[in-house]
């Protein structure tokens, strides 16, 4: 086989971007399942946003890269798409565990679509998390909003042409959510990414439904993402 077919072998199809912060207690499980896809053309990209528990160390052996970048999510998964190789991304929460059939499924929705999400189960002790679950699922399919817990991938050039994620401290899922939105509709798959359902058990079920509804419905209404963050962080 000759160079110029190596070189095309090693050319990832999807490159996974994993925003970091004190993520060490599951980081080292989470990128060890993700190369069982089967399909192994992906690219791990872990992206440190100043963690103080290894997490970065953690993730050396384990991912293709690791970036070491500001704290914040938007800014954290703009940095890791600037250095993904791959034609479509993937951003992944560190919590956050996708299907078996992953990688063809989301090749096989952005022929037809440029970006999608997964539908999501919350893992978890509260009771009301398959509730809370269907809501989130039912509530995306109606609008075409995604949420970051919910695995959005869009094509590489899609997500460079609309700007990236907004550099904003929250809702910036929702505010790429509308950039691609104004591109094609999204890829509503029906297989479930499992995300931790910690923040529910923590603050409570019904309290985080309430807290979050209420953010959104004061960002529709213009209140600012700083702002918001504050309320969000003053509210844990």
């Amino acid at each position: 086989m000759n160079s110029v077919e190596n070189s095309a072998e090693k050319t990832p199809h999807l490159s996974i971007v994993i925003p970091v912060l004190n993520e060490a207690a599951a980081l080292a499980h989470h990128l060890t399942a993700l190369p069982s896809l089967g399909s192994q053309g992906i690219e791990i990209i872990v992206v440190d946003g100043g963690s103080s528990d290894n997490s970065a160390g953690i993730a050396t052996p384990l991912a293709d890269r690791v970036l070491s970048g500001p704290s914040g999510r938007a800014l954290q998964m703009n940095l890791g798409a600037q250095h993904a190789t791959a034609p479509a991304l993937l951003f992944l929460h560190a919590d956050t565990y996708l299907p078996d059939d992953a990688v063809e499924q989301i090749t096989q929705a952005l022929e037809r679509h440029a970006w999608g999400r997964f539908a999501i189960k919350l893992s978890g002790r509260s009771r009301w998390l398959p509730v809370v679950s269907w809501m989130m699922n039912r509530r995306s399919r109606l609008t075409g909003i995604a949420t970051g817990d919910q695995g959005i991938f869009v094509r590489a050039d899609t997500f460079k042409a609309v700007g990236g994620f907004p550099e904003q401290p929250l809702m910036e899922d929702i505010e790429l959510s509308k950039r691609l939105k104004r591109v094609s509709h999204p890829a509503c798959l029906t297989a479930k990414v499992i995300s931790s359902g910690r923040r529910w058990d923590q603050f409570g079920a019904w309290q985080t439904i309430c807290l979050m509804w209420r953010l959104r419905y004061r960002y529709w209404r213009g209140v600012s993402a700083t702002q918001l963050a504050k309320e969000y962080r003053d509210a844990r």
